[in-house]
């Protein structure tokens, strides 16, 4: 731009382009606008963040004078830019040595700065406030052992810092940014003294600025700072705490009334309530003792937990499960030394603090009750509902822990009596008083005892006298479903399971949400009760029929329909072979006949229709053939419908939906049968192993690890298993011959592998000397970079697998073989794991990368470390130093050594982080590794 004058911009390295050259330029021109200040602020930040050692060597005392400028220049704002200044200053603080900034570091930079210049104050105090919140940001692209270095730097100048804060606090327009800036501090290094702390100017400030307006958040934010100080690690014993903890929670305490105050902002109260949470979880230890201050704290507590704003109130939940856990874990009790001792101590805690858990359950089942507009709630809202209910139920299921579940059960079923009796009424007939207190009875379901007799009863007797509104009828269910195990130990002569039933059957036929929740209810109480049903056969089929068939009234989905089928196949395990197989085919003709009516249809109909009018069926028969405990019965079943699913297989190979439900329901079959499946399996492995070949479907793989995982080790399959996997494997090692080819099938790889997994684990007889097994590794090298993260995880399960095999309890045999193939490749596996290790593969796969290389050094140890190290060498002294390279191979020598996975994979982690630190150098490494070349042979270097 013409007559534009900015200064000399550090940018002007090629390297890091031209966009920062221009972003730093327009943000010294006056006449930009604010949008484009934001974005050149921020492009600015980005790139010394991330590309600051792309710049020369002599460029950092520019970008320091130009940012130093623009701090100066924004001073007073814009807020944004002022802000994204400062982050690129504290970055900058990060990448340069603390002599670079003169004696002392930034911080005392900082404080000569403001000395000399406190027209340019609020803009200092700002870059103050930042440095301790960015100095650890990973943005950063920093070496882990500089970022170490620095933070320790910074904290040894958290004097100066808090000195300059107490310099500013007498200047009223800077009092909010001095409190931001202490919190800030005290967040980042905990290295002041409580006694200090306790008498300090800074911390009375913030304390006397609790009952301001105007400063609350940021008074709000120095407190907890300053609780949590008082129990960070390493900060001392609670006898040294003292001093700050006595002026801190009577100053706390002193807010009670705030929360309580109608006129208070809704922020501001939020802000006390989170205080009040930190005191309570942060002292948990102290409180749990309970002293009579201490009660004190856990009544202004519960005030909280009773607000009327479940987003307060639900600040104290955390509270609540930490108290629980203190008072009834053993830890707790260890320095009374005997366990009479112990358990008095217990006793005595538990008796102290039981009215304000039994006032907790009273507060919290009320926040449960739908309001009078649920019907109007859009999905969010709904959604929000939902996890209020859940996060009520946590809380209930705390207070379980210490009342006991009957005791909690007497709680909630008083507030029962309470919202039944109003609900009888003429004046009142709200049903969600009632239908809030089911709700948190079933919520405890699992903690009450099998042998309560008082309030269950009671509660099962109403049950069928409640209105049938259909969000009351859908707990109504739910909770006869959680009760079912109580259910089944009732006495007989009590009779309650009939009513339930005929409860069940209403939720059934009165909406999807109802019959969804009594489906849930009926499969738990025939799990439960199965030898309840045992004589009542007759009526849970035609409670099946109705809801399979659709045709009666039921409003079942064919989803919430596996429920009921689950429920009767678990009936059916506990009958008689003989009546079992009877049952088993009543239960199956809903199901197989509408297969065997469309299959008559003809071939052409039967490959036009939609998948889902064969899966619906599928599926059932899937779930009968996983819960009918009878694998002869069902091995017969499954022989006699296996034309139909035969003909399905065949004529239906190309649709992937339709193929995984019909190999799901031939896993289920094996799983359940087994050897019992007789010359049925035989048939079902020549169909998947030519089918394949035609269609390439990834189901027909994990059908066959299905397979290989029963029938592996039997020697009579020997010939068929060697055969179907010679089959399969050999396909598929044609369709993933390249990265791309692996990409492009995911689900191929990700089963192949497992499949080949499986081999190695029940059959390496029939695999590991093979042929197929050579080129299968040869694959994995090709695939080990695919970003699909279920395929990655099983080639590299595969590779470890491959290289445990020689050191497990059978796998001697096998140790020639594998070390003639891994010998030819181990150098191109090792430099392919390692750019996987450093960028090829995302940092979430490090825990599986490190297992591979563990497992490779462990096997191959001198061998792995001469591969290592020559892939290592190619990395070029830009992304790793020399220092570096050795720490990395030291890594790879310990592993190699014996170190456990968890220590390796967090080294691992370190080095990962330093070839990942921006693009550039994971892009140079990447280049240098060359992952996807598998010809790429590296030339050992001469040792000088």
């Amino acid at each position: 731009m013409p007559g534009r004058c900015v200064p000399a911009s550090p940018f002007d390295s090629p390297l890091l382009g031209a966009l920062s050259w221009v972003a730093d330029s327009l943000l010294h021109d006056e006449r930009s606008n604010l949008e484009t200040l934001i974005f050149c602020s921020q492009t600015l930040r980005s790139k010394v963040q991330r590309d600051f050692e792309e710049l020369p060597s002599g460029a950092f005392r520019s970008l320091q004078d130009s940012l130093y400028a623009l701090l100066k220049k924004f001073n007073k704002g814009p807020a944004k830019v002022r802000t994204q200044i400062c982050i690129a200053i504290a970055a900058l603080a990060v990448h340069v040595p603390v002599e670079d900034w003169g004696a002392g570091g930034i911080v005392n930079w900082l404080s000569d700065e403001m000395k000399a210049h406190p027209e340019f104050i609020p803009g200092f105090l700002e870059l103050l406030i930042v440095l301790p919140q960015e100095i650890s940001s990973y943005k950063i692209a920093a070496r882990p052992e500089r970022r170490r270095q620095v933070e320790s730097d910074l904290c040894t100048s958290a004097n100066v810092a808090i000195s300059l804060l107490t310099a500013c606090m007498a200047i009223d327009q800077l009092k909010e940014q001095v409190l931001e800036g202490f919190s800030s501090w005290l967040r980042f290094c905990h290295g002041i003294s409580a006694s200090e702390l306790a008498s300090h100017p800074l911390v009375h400030m913030a304390l006397s600025s609790l009952n301001s307006d105007q400063f609350l958040e940021a008074a709000v934010n120095v407190t907890s700072e300053l609780i949590h100080a008082t129990v960070s690690y390493g900060s001392g014993t609670t006898a040294e705490q003292l001093p700050l903890i006595q002026i801190l929670v009577p100053r706390i305490m002193g807010l009670n009334e705030l929360l309580k105050d109608p006129s208070k902002d809704e922020e501001d109260v939020k802000a006390i309530a989170r205080l009040y949470a930190d005191m309570g979880e942060s002292y948990v230890d102290l409180i749990a003792a309970g002293s009579d201050d201490s009660i004190q704290i856990v009544n202004a507590l519960l005030e909280v937990t009773s607000h009327q704003e479940f987003d307060i109130c639900s600040m104290t939940f955390n509270f609540w499960h930490r108290l629980k856990r203190n008072l009834i874990r053993r830890e707790s009790y260890v320095s009374y030394g005997s366990e009479v001792l112990i358990e008095a101590e217990r006793n005595r805690r538990l008796l102290i603090f039981r009215p304000k858990f039994e006032s907790l359950v009273s507060l919290v089942s009320s926040r449960v009750e739908y309001p009078e507009d649920y019907h109007t709630f859009s999905e969010e809202d709904c959604r929000d509902f939902r996890h209020v209910r859940y996060a009520v139920s946590d809380v209930l299921l705390d207070a379980t822990d210490v009342l006991g579940g009957d005791s909690t059960l007497k709680v909630l079923s008083t507030k029962l009596a309470q919202a039944y009796g109003s609900c009888n009424t003429k004046q009142n007939s709200k049903w969600q008083p009632v239908e809030a207190a089911l709700f948190c009875i079933q919520a405890i379901a699992k903690s009450v005892s099998l042998e309560e007799r008082e309030i269950l009863p009671q509660v099962m007797s109403l049950l069928p006298c409640l209105p049938h509104n259909e969000q009351l009828l859908q707990t109504v269910c739910s909770t006869v479903g959680s009760f079912s195990k109580w259910i089944d130990a009732a006495p007989a002569e009590s009779s309650i399971l009939p009513p339930l039933v005929d409860i069940l059957n209403k939720g059934m036929s009165t909406s999807e949400d109802t019959a969804a929740a009594a489906s849930v209810a009926f499969k738990y109480i025939c799990e439960d009760c199965r030898r309840k049903f045992a004589g009542s056969l007759d009526g849970l089929f035609q409670i099946y029929h109705i809801a399979i068939s659709g045709v009666g009234g039921y409003k079942v989905s064919s989803e919430d329909s596996l429920h009921l089928v689950e429920a009767l196949s678990v009936v059916i395990t506990t009958l008689p072979p003989e009546s079992a197989r009877t049952a088993l085919e009543l239960i199956c003709q809903p199901v197989i006949n509408p297969l065997q009516e469309l299959i008559q249809q003809g071939d052409q109909i039967l490959q036009q229709i939609p998948a889902r009018q064969l899966t619906v069926h599928i599926d059932r028969l899937s779930s009968i053939f996983s819960n009918v405990k009878h694998p002869a019965v069902v091995a017969e079943a499954v022989n006699r419908y296996w034309p139909i699913l035969k003909t399905i297989f065949d004529q239906r190979a190309w649709d992937t939906r339709t193929m995984e439900s019909v190999c799901r329901s031939c896993k289920f079959a094996v799983r359940t049968c087994g050897r019992a499946m007789g010359m049925t399996i035989g048939a079902m492995l020549e169909e998947i192993q030519t089918l394949y070949q035609q269609h390439k479907q990834s189901c027909f793989l994990y059908l066959s690890s299905e397979v290989i995982k029963i029938f592996g080790s039997d020697p009579s399959c020997a010939d068929y298993l060697t055969n179907l996997i010679q089959i399969l494997f050999n396909h598929t090692v044609q369709l993933l011959r390249t990265i791309q080819d692996f990409t492009a099938r995911p689900d191929i790889a990700d089963d192949c592998y497992l499949l080949a997994s499986r081999c190695i684990r029940y059959c390496p007889n029939l695999f590991v000397p093979t042929e197929m097994f050579q080129r299968l590794v040869d694959c994995a090298m090709a695939g080990i970079t695919i970003q699909h993260r279920e395929a990655c995880k099983s080639i590299l399960s595969f590779l470890s697998d491959v290289f445990d095999l020689p050191n497990s309890s059978d796998g001697g045999n096998y140790r020639e073989f594998i070390n003639t193939i891994v010998l030819q490749r181990g150098a191109t596996i090792t430099r392919i794991m390692i750019a996987a290790l450093t960028g090829a593969l995302p940092s979430g796969r490090l825990e599986e990368v490190s297992y591979v290389l563990l497992s490779l050094s462990r096997a191959f140890g001198e061998n792995m470390l001469n591969w290592a190290r020559e892939s290592i060498n190619l990395i070029p002294p830009q992304a790793l130093t020399d220092a570096e390279r050795l720490r990395f191979l030291n890594i790879i020598s310990d592993a190699a050594s014996g170190s456990s996975l968890h220590t390796i994979t967090d080294r691992f982690g370190e080095i990962s982080d330093v070839c990942r630190r921006n693009k550039t150098v994971q892009d140079l490494v990447q280049s240098a590794l060359r992952p996807h070349d598998l010809t790429f042979t590296v030339v050992p270097q001469q040792l000088s």
